[in-house]
């Protein structure tokens, strides 16, 4: 087990964080927290097998129902428009995302990226709140 893993499994237990092991080959260790950041969302942190040393903290947003049926609805310019300003609210908090289709709903992919000098429970938490602040995507529309 990698002492980056072991690190933020005791950053879990330490903040009463309810957890559990992903596996996926792609990753060195994957960890989904159920409930993450003020609005409890369910957050990803992995370290990928190709960038040892990277600790990526990401959620899947999902849109709400109504939203879904407008962004379908949407012509490619006003997508855009959407995806532009999900993309500068995200440069805002230092997050990476995309607007992703899975499992048949439209979601909002978010990672903040922390590389070895960044990695510490303050961070890591802070990243966590990050990406849960994408919870309330009406604020897009």
């Amino acid at each position: 087990m990698s002492r980056m893993r072991d690190n933020v499994e005791r950053w879990m237990v330490h903040e009463g964080s309810s957890f559990e092991e992903i596996k996926n080959p792609e990753n060195s260790f994957q960890i989904l927290v159920k409930h993450a950041g003020q609005y409890g969302i369910p957050v990803d942190i992995f370290e990928p097998k190709s960038q040892e040393g990277i600790l990526v903290i990401g959620a899947k947003v999902v849109m709400k129902n109504s939203q879904i049926s407008r962004y379908l609805g949407f012509n490619d310019n006003e997508k855009n428009k959407f995806e532009q300003k999900v993309t500068d609210f995200c440069n805002s908090i230092q997050a990476i995302n995309k607007v992703i289709t899975e499992d048949g709903k439209q979601k909002v992919s978010v990672y903040v990226v922390l590389d070895d000098k960044e990695i510490s429970i303050n961070n890591s938490f802070d990243a966590m709140d990050k990406v849960s602040e994408m919870h309330e995507t009406s604020r897009f529309y």
